[in-house]
């Protein structure tokens, strides 16, 4: 059995993990439960991530998904109700229509993915190739992926960080935290 059927396996396990979880969270009608259980999924997503090679994405869907999101969404908690309120069926015909339209569209366009692993494909020929030969060259960073998130894709990466900077803004002032207390009277 070599390494690639090993995490192979790993990934399998980590889609019936995200699958479980996706399904409680949809059954669950506790507030906190669904905050801790989207948490958890963002958890195993990093880790799934990380298996696919892709340790930025991992790395920042641990922090923004695992961490930020959870801690503001505990915060919006605290001033909502902690039982969420019934849902009428139409609802739920509708979002497993948009759902099931998402998931025949994803399958269509699975035959149009190269192989898992094929050298000839789109991200190993090209662009991509001239970014790995070239940056050790021309940016002396000896990690790929560091170098183009921090100096080709610099710009982009800033606005990112102005984007959750923004969002969390936002959440705290749509909860009060920048409200002064005033007196009545």
């Amino acid at each position: 059995m070599s390494a690639s059927d090993i995490t192979q396996y790993f990934d399998y396990i980590f889609m019936a993990m995200l699958l479980c979880i996706g399904i409680a969270v949809i059954r669950l009608r506790n507030l906190f439960a669904v905050v801790m259980l989207t948490g958890a999924y963002s958890l195993i997503s990093a880790a799934w991530f990380v298996s696919l090679d892709a340790v930025d994405v991992g790395f920042t869907e641990a922090a923004v998904g695992a961490g930020i999101s959870t801690v503001l969404l505990l915060g919006a908690m605290l001033l909502t109700s902690r039982e969420a309120d019934e849902t009428p069926l139409v609802r739920h015909l509708a979002a497993l229509a948009v759902t099931v339209a998402a998931g025949v569209a994803l399958f269509y366009a699975l035959g149009d993915m190269p192989v898992y692993g094929d050298a000839n494909s789109a991200a190993n020929t090209g662009v991509g190739m001239d970014y790995v030969q070239l940056t050790a060259e021309q940016i002396h960073i000896p990690n790929v992926v560091t170098a183009v998130l921090a100096s080709y894709r610099g710009f982009d990466t800033m606005g990112e960080v102005f984007v959750v900077f923004a969002a969390g803004l936002g959440v705290a002032l749509l909860i009060g935290l920048g409200e002064s207390k005033r007196k009545k009277g």
